[in-house]
């Protein structure tokens, strides 16, 4: 069992940045793979990025490739989005999710992805 709590949400101009921290409960955070996702029109979450568990994997939606990073930090049960140049467009509830198959999984796919937190909201104003 692995709990999830997402922070680092909040409210940020057109070009700024912010970091969210997915913290996780659990002696095996360390062999999950972690995704980050967000609400989309016509979709109930689109993939954002992912990190295998070693962090040697990384993978991010192109919409967000060059702007944001994704990192963990095993000794801490966290992983991060570092998320830079931020556009209107990114406002949206961010949420973090933890896959069991910690290097041989689909990152962007949902059904991946056996545990989920509540979210952390991001808004960018323009």
């Amino acid at each position: 069992q692995v709990q999830l709590v997402e922070s680092g949400g909040g409210l940020v101009p057109a070009g700024g940045s912010l970091r969210l921290s997915c913290a996780a409960s659990g002696r095996t955070f360390s062999s999950y793979a972690i995704g980050w996702f967000r609400p989309a029109p016509g979709k109930e979450r689109e993939f954002v990025a992912a990190i295998s568990w070693s962090g040697g994997s990384t993978y991010y939606a192109d919409s967000v490739k060059r702007r944001f990073t994704i990192s963990r930090d095993n000794a801490k049960n966290t992983v991060y989005l570092q998320m830079n140049s931020l556009k209107p467009e990114d406002t949206a509830v961010y949420y973090c999710a933890a896959s069991p198959r910690g290097s041989s999984w689909y990152p962007s796919r949902l059904y991946e992805y056996d545990y989920w937190g509540q979210g952390t909201q991001v808004t960018v104003s323009s």
